[in-house]
């Protein structure tokens, strides 16, 4: 993480790139899109980030992380390099920052962080904005794949028959119990088997700002040096699950990318309710 006072220091340092990741639910028809708001406006000089741009083109779901060769290509082409410190916001409450933070650490960027805050700590610190994107300049980028931060649906299946890893949920409660219907038409509700229910909203502060070391501890302490996979609705807020045990010193939590929406899809998968 990095401050707001940080950020207003460093922004103008040449090796500094800041990253708007807002992205909105599609079925959130009374909101704006990631790139309408980014639009609007956004911090001085930061790109934007689409998740469902900056995603593999040949599968079935959502936002799947793309392989090194697509991820390096679509990166470099917003003017992000090696030898980057990526500072990466949103526009609604972690809520896609977190995620791209992970995908920059899945393809072996180390230096990237999280604005605390995102942009409404930025406006309430009298930052300016703009509404016009900054000119990229073509840069390289080099991606090596971390495979160990990206789970799929066959290593969640054997998850359940060997119970290697601990696997956070972070999503709502009702819709891990299975008493709250899936935000998404003709889906269960639900979880995988042996997972954990922590949802993702209890590490953010009122402000916006993600909670202390010491206030993490109370819903995450005795996962710091466990083996983790964090999962959700469809591998967005899961990276806020890793972003919080990184705060607390566990920097290898994978994730897995398919999440609910790919588990929850296929009929041989269990689930587990209340």
């Amino acid at each position: 993480m990095v401050t707001i006072v940080w950020l207003k220091h460093n922004i103008d340092a040449p090796d500094v790139r800041v990253v708007d990741a807002t992205w909105v639910l599609p079925s959130s028809v009374d909101t704006k899109s990631g790139r309408e708001q980014y639009n609007d406006a956004h911090i001085p000089g930061a790109f934007f980030f689409d998740i469902d741009h900056i995603a593999d083109p040949d599968h079935e779901m959502a936002h799947m992380l793309p392989d090194p060769i697509l991820f390096s290509s679509r990166v470099r082409r917003l003017g992000l390099g090696d030898g980057n410190r990526i500072i990466v916001y949103d526009q609604n409450g972690f809520y896609a920052s977190a995620r791209v933070w992970w995908m920059f650490r899945a393809m072996g960027h180390k230096d990237v962080k999280v604005l605390d805050g995102g942009i409404a700590a930025w406006l309430e610190a009298d930052g300016d904005t703009e509404d016009l994107p900054p000119v990229s300049i073509e840069r390289h980028y080099t991606a090596r794949k971390r495979a160990d931060l990206v789970k799929n649906m066959t290593q969640m299946r054997e998850q359940i028959e060997h119970s290697q890893f601990t696997v956070l949920d972070a999503r709502g409660k009702g819709r891990f119990d299975g008493t709250e219907p899936d935000p998404r038409p003709n889906m269960l509700s639900g979880h995988i088997p042996g997972s954990q229910s922590v949802p993702a909203t209890t590490f953010i502060n009122e402000d916006g700002t993600l909670k202390s070391a010491d206030k993490l501890k109370n819903f995450l302490g005795n996962h710091v040096s466990k083996q983790v996979i964090a999962t959700c609705g469809s591998g967005v807020s899961a990276a806020i699950i890793a972003l919080s045990l990184a705060r607390l010193g566990n920097w290898d939590v994978a994730l897995y990318d398919g999440s609910w929406t790919e588990w929850a899809s296929n009929p041989d998968n269990p689930i587990a309710t209340l």
